[in-house]
């Protein structure tokens, strides 16, 4: 009997892409990754009283939470992805980032692209800045880097 080897949720990071290297969203609290496949229902009368459901449409969304850093050339960490770097995606040309969440084994990658639908930002007097994000996917989701 082998016991699986279980995957902390610290370990699986969200990345996105800047054109050259993967910068990890920074500094995550928690990410998600939710998929959703839609169905068509349909009745014929060669199968009365039956409802006949098929595959329609895959989609899927990343929420992330994190707290905001200073990512600039001055003192900060220019190699991660905070606020302002995904603020610049969100209102580009296409707004779209390509991403992958990887646990750093071999068990689990995934990769994509979609569009940053939603980015806040909170800062309390009381704490850190924080800051949540949403990815809207576009296409499907792959288990090998499109960008290698």
């Amino acid at each position: 009997n082998i016991m699986a080897e279980k995957i902390k949720g610290e370990g699986l990071i969200l990345y996105v892409h800047d054109g050259a290297i993967y910068r990890p969203v920074a500094c995550l609290s928690s990410n998600t990754l939710n998929t959703e496949l839609s169905e068509l229902e349909s009745r014929t009368k060669c199968n009365p009283g039956v409802i006949e459901r098929t595959k329609d449409a895959f989609s899927y969304t990343i929420d992330a939470d994190a707290v905001l850093i200073d990512t600039t050339s001055v003192g900060g960490d220019t190699t991660k992805a905070s606020h302002d770097y995904l603020l610049g995606i969100q209102q580009g040309t296409t707004g779209l980032v390509d991403w992958k969440m990887d646990s750093g084994t071999t068990g689990l990658s995934y990769f994509g692209s979609g569009i940053i639908t939603s980015l806040g930002l909170e800062a309390p007097a009381e704490d850190y800045a924080t800051f949540s994000l949403t990815i809207s996917g576009n296409k499907a989701i792959v288990k090998v880097d499109p960008k290698a």
